[in-house]
């Protein structure tokens, strides 16, 4: 008790004016994990200072007897997309349950004997980031078998705006369950109270959700993630142009992924423009990139300030439109998996784009929705 007391006056004395994460705040969340058997949602970006929580909690006694890992894995070193297995930790021997590949979603034997789950990842704001659709599950399983679940709110460092084309239920899948724009504006925390609060989870009635909120923080803040939050998003540029560049995944183009600047640059070796060029390799994070050992020509984004980025509070569509426009198979610029669509939403963007409208239509096209998710959106803001 004394402990928990004195790491309580630690981060509770920080400046008001420093964003304080929930999980430098142990005060407000120790007392709900103590005396329970806590299973956590967390990964390498789930910090307390500069340990990580799964040690922190286990050094104040709590016990913690289960590790639920994303994409990308508990380690956070793991390709996108690639197959993350059931393993144990090997610095404390804890199980560890994938949430990736076919197994998305906590069944009742992985609940079983766990009375509270705590969630803590790191996320940028960006609906195809699955971190959220990780979330979506959890709070699903959490609902379902009556499990209280705990989020620690973290910083978005994409907060700052809204914008980009709604989801619609046709193209639900692990880039994108939920009815949100593709830069939705909120924390993990208000995100998660969305999900309850609309009911887009089952079993949203019965969940028992606790969101500790960060201080200090308000949306349009600039934030410094201190640690990456996945393999390919090293820079905060990286993850202000992930937004825009991310969507090129969904064609024959490569976003970066094998190069020292990830989601700075695209490219494709038939884009016409051949002043810069890159080629892929095969590096930790990207084992098999797309164009992997082949020269790419495009554009490098890298020494774009980010103030200039920031400054913009939107996606910048004029990427994907000079590239399309610069391709000569125009019939192979979107990938035959339509993938793209799953990304932006719809077949709407994709079909605009083919069909030459410009970027004020395409914005347009947007807007009716995006007024619609505003009003829902500010229902469940918990920061100016």
């Amino acid at each position: 008790m004394i402990k928990l007391l004195l790491y309580s006056i630690l981060f509770v004395s920080i400046s008001y004016s420093k964003i304080t994460t929930a999980s430098e705040q142990p005060n407000r969340y120790m007392p709900l994990l103590k005396g329970r058997r806590v299973a956590l949602v967390v990964n390498h970006s789930s910090i307390v200072g500069d340990i990580h929580i799964v040690d922190f909690l286990l050094k104040n006694h709590i016990k913690v007897t289960k590790i639920f890992a994303p994409e990308h894995g508990f380690r956070g070193r793991s390709d996108a997309g690639s197959h993350i297995k059931n393993s144990r930790d090997t610095k404390t021997n804890l199980p560890i349950i994938s949430l990736y590949g076919k197994h998305k979603k906590p069944s009742k034997d992985d609940l079983k004997n766990i009375d509270i789950i705590l969630f803590d990842i790191q996320d940028v704001g960006v609906r195809f980031y699955t971190y959220l659709s990780t979330l979506h599950y959890v709070m699903e399983s959490a609902g379902e078998y009556h499990t209280p679940l705990v989020v620690l709110d973290r910083p978005n460092p994409n907060g700052h705006y809204v914008d980009g084309p709604i989801l619609k239920s046709r193209y639900r899948s692990f880039v994108g369950l939920d009815p949100i724009p593709i830069v939705y504006g909120m924390t993990i925390g208000e995100y998660a109270m969305m999900l309850k609060g609309e009911r887009w989870v089952k079993y949203a009635d019965r969940l028992k959700l606790k969101v500790i909120p960060l201080q200090g923080y308000q949306h349009n803040m600039p934030y410094h993630l201190p640690i990456k939050p996945s393999p390919n998003l090293p820079t905060d540029n990286s993850i202000a142009l992930y937004p825009s560049l991310a969507l090129f995944e969904g064609t024959t183009f490569s976003a970066g992924r094998g190069t020292a600047k990830p989601f700075e640059l695209y490219g494709d070796p038939n884009y016409q423009d051949r002043s810069f060029s890159f080629v892929p390799r095969s590096r930790a994070g990207a084992k098999y990139p797309k164009h992997r050992g082949r020269r790419c020509y495009g554009v490098d984004l890298s020494r774009v300030a980010l103030s200039t980025i920031r400054r913009e509070k939107r996606i910048n569509l004029s990427y994907l439109m000079d590239a399309y426009r610069r391709y000569p198979q125009k019939d192979r610029f979107f990938l035959k998996n339509r993938f793209f669509d799953k990304l932006s939403g719809s077949n709407r963007l994709r079909e605009q784009i083919i069909s030459g409208s410009s970027e004020a239509t395409i914005r347009k096209s947007w807007q009716r929705d995006l007024d619609r998710f505003h009003k829902i959106r500010q229902k469940y803001l918990i920061y100016p």
